[in-house]
């Protein structure tokens, strides 16, 4: 922006900020761009939330989201000579009273008197949108990108919907379904959709600490709402509170069929001293280092008898000492029913394997079931599917057949879980693997198959012998930059991961490629494609490790902690320059100390040189470099390979379904 102003005496002048900071018209710079032919094309999508993502304040971000929502919500009831025009705060506010008055009420609170310029251009953007697709899918295109980015809290705004599917289906159906820490509502709206899709009532409740989080979410469910009412189908209007729900409960008479939640974990200011007192704390006090029991036994005071709970729990809170006495009186009375450990990744963080716990109010009249179920799903495969095994097993102990054990799930009894840990964590309640799990068969084929495989490491490793001169160091050196300037090398970088240049090659590299050697990406940004004879870099590292792009890689887009260089054919062997880039001592004259503080450096290949050399010798070299990056990748899989073997050879000696030669 700043290049621009300086280059271009017709360039939109700023109409706020500081001198330091200054701030423009969005739509005023929208139009320059496209004038100078600068802008390519987005999608109404990409404008919509490109707007919202660059709305200033930024800590106003979300309300821009929120006004959005609203307009959208009732754009299709705005009188048809209004459609086209932006109506004003006023006019959107009475169109939500005759649809929610408690949502006007709320949503009153943060749109403006008057809309200023800024977030008019937001709005005429999503009213675009909303011509385009139903405003419901805008509206929820819209909040998935921003559940995305960097401006919300993570997990704390959303949770994925492959985990709020799982969580509903293990907590069933509900004609009163409460969220106490709702964040963006993504499980109350899936609960309410499914209720639509399958006829069936709902009422849904959520109480969220941050404001903008209870807007949104009480958007999202209105337009479910809204749809259920245009159908003539059973739904009440749902109901949002702002506030913290364990210090001031909105809904302290409230008793649900589902209860479900994501509740922020290891928050030890969760007001143990005001509430040490409370009638809540059935199954004990919660220690002040255990907020998640206080979070379950929250849940628990609002599920009727009969009803069932799922909540989100760290592993941590499965085996921590401080949690004992109270997971063992959860256990005692038959309250927690199953333990589920998710894939680690799912959503943040992404080390961790979250658990799902599931509860049912017990009926006081009633004996307890003394049975759990624990299922440990930490080993599936990314991409498959959870919902149906886990739900299968969840049903088939809830009808007692729960015979058909595996090495995934297990049923045991209420005493074997109350020993002096109260150990929760499922895998430790799972069969251990026995001698079958080491095929012998199996384990000699694959050891003959790692002898084939040594050997052809070391066939792979090039032919080499002492140099008889010193040509080769001798030779003259062309530096990137020169080379860059000349044409016949380009250097590409995905838009968010180029280092600063170096002032020697600034304004050299060429940053968007020519046309039909890019792709536009979901946010607008032009993103370089690999071609054949490509050589990748990666912008982070301890090292250069320069690679030619495999067959997989070519055509595929040029990630974003990857940097491209581009050489002429005619001129240079991909491979030699690929080699020389990645000489040992150049780390030292491209890297730049990282940010991050892990020893890692950022790497710009526009500070480095390589020989020159006539073509033909270059090939000679280049064909060497290509077979030590086979002799490289044929190492790692020796490695990875070897391990596994190892172990597997291990497990077999020790299970005696294998033994030494020698044994007689």
């Amino acid at each position: 922006m700043s290049n621009w102003r300086r280059r271009y005496a017709d360039f939109p002048p700023p109409v706020a900020g500081t001198p330091g900071s200054p701030q423009f018209d969005a739509e005023a710079v929208e139009q320059w761009l496209r004038k100078q032919g600068k802008l390519h094309q987005a999608s109404p999508e990409q404008l919509a939330w490109r707007y919202i993502e660059n709305y200033q304040p930024a800590a106003q971000l979300e309300d821009a989201l929120v006004a959005c929502g609203a307009y959208l919500l009732v754009s299709k009831d705005l009188p048809g000579d209004k459609q086209d025009t932006l109506p004003t705060p006023k006019q959107i506010l009475t169109e939500l009273r005759a649809l929610d008055r408690d949502l006007a009420e709320l949503i009153g609170t943060v749109l403006p008197h008057r809309w200023t310029s800024q977030l008019a251009t937001v709005l005429r953007a999503a009213g675009q949108l909303s011509r385009e697709q139903e405003p419901e899918v805008a509206f929820e295109y819209l909040h998935n990108q921003y559940a995305n980015s960097a401006q919300s809290l993570s997990g704390l705004a959303n949770t994925p919907d492959g985990v709020a599917e799982l969580m509903l289906a293990l907590a069933g159906h509900g004609a009163v379904t409460l969220d106490f820490t709702s964040g963006t509502g993504s499980i109350l709206r899936l609960a309410a959709d499914r209720a639509l899709r399958e006829r069936v009532p709902i009422r849904c409740y959520g109480q969220e600490i941050k404001q903008q989080y209870a807007l949104i979410a009480l958007l999202r469910l209105a337009f479910v709402y809204q749809r259920a009412r245009s159908s003539d189908l059973p739904m009440a209007p749902p109901v949002m509170r702002v506030g913290d729900s364990l210090l001031a409960d909105a809904f302290p008479e409230l008793k649900a069929d589902v209860v479900v939640a994501n509740f922020p974990f290891g928050i030890h200011d969760w007001g143990h001293d005001q509430l040490t007192y409370d009638p809540r704390w059935v199954y004990g006090l919660p220690p002040r280092t255990e907020p998640e029991l206080a979070w379950v036994q929250h849940a628990l005071a609002h599920l009727r008898v009969g009803g069932t709970a799922a909540v989100l729990m760290p592993p941590a809170a499965a085996l921590r000492p401080a949690g004992r006495r109270i997971r063992a009186e959860l256990v005692r009375t038959g309250t927690l029913r199953a333990v589920v450990a998710l894939p680690p990744g799912l959503m943040p963080p992404a080390g961790i394997s979250l658990h799902i716990w599931v509860f049912t109010q017990p009926d006081p009249e009633k004996e307890a079931d003394d049975r759990l179920l624990f299922i440990d799903s930490t080993a599936a495969s990314p991409g498959s599917s959870l919902i149906q095994p886990i739900v299968k097993a969840w049903r088939d102990y809830l009808s007692g057949r729960d015979a058909s054990e595996s090495n995934v799930h297990r049923v045991v009894s209420a005493l074997q879980v109350l020993d002096g840990q109260v150990d929760l964590t499922p895998w430790r309640y799972l069969p251990q693997a026995g001698p079958l799990a080491v095929d012998p068969v199996r384990t000699l084929e694959k050891a003959r198959e790692f002898e084939m495989l040594i050997e052809q490491t070391r066939e792979s490793l090039p032919a080499i012998q002492e140099a008889q001169t010193t040509a080769f160091a001798r030779a003259p050196q062309a530096s990137l930059a020169d080379l860059i300037r000349s044409g016949s090398v380009i250097v590409h970088q995905r838009a968010g991961s180029r280092p600063r240049s170096d002032p020697a090659s600034r304004g050299s590299t060429i940053d968007v490629p020519a046309s039909g050697l890019a792709r536009t990406s979901a946010n607008g940004d032009v993103v370089p494609v690999v071609r054949h004879d490509d050589i990748l870099v990666p912008v982070t590292g301890h090292e250069i490790v320069a690679r030619v792009a495999t067959t997989e890689q070519v055509g595929e887009e040029l990630g974003p902690g990857l940097q491209l260089v581009r050489v002429d054919g005619t001129q240079f062997d991909p491979w030699f320059v690929a080699g020389v880039l990645s000489r040992t001592e150049n780390v030292r004259v491209a890297g730049r100390a990282s940010s991050a503080g892990s020893g890692m450096r950022r790497i710009d290949v526009r500070r480095l040189a390589i020989p020159v050399l006539s073509l033909a010798q270059q090939r000679v070299y280049g064909q060497a470099f290509r077979r030590l990056a086979v002799f490289e990748a044929k190492l790692r899989e020796v490695t990875a390979t070897g391990e596994t073997l190892a172990r597997e050879i291990n497990d077999g000696l020790a299970w005696g379904s294998l033994t030494t030669r020698d044994e007689r």
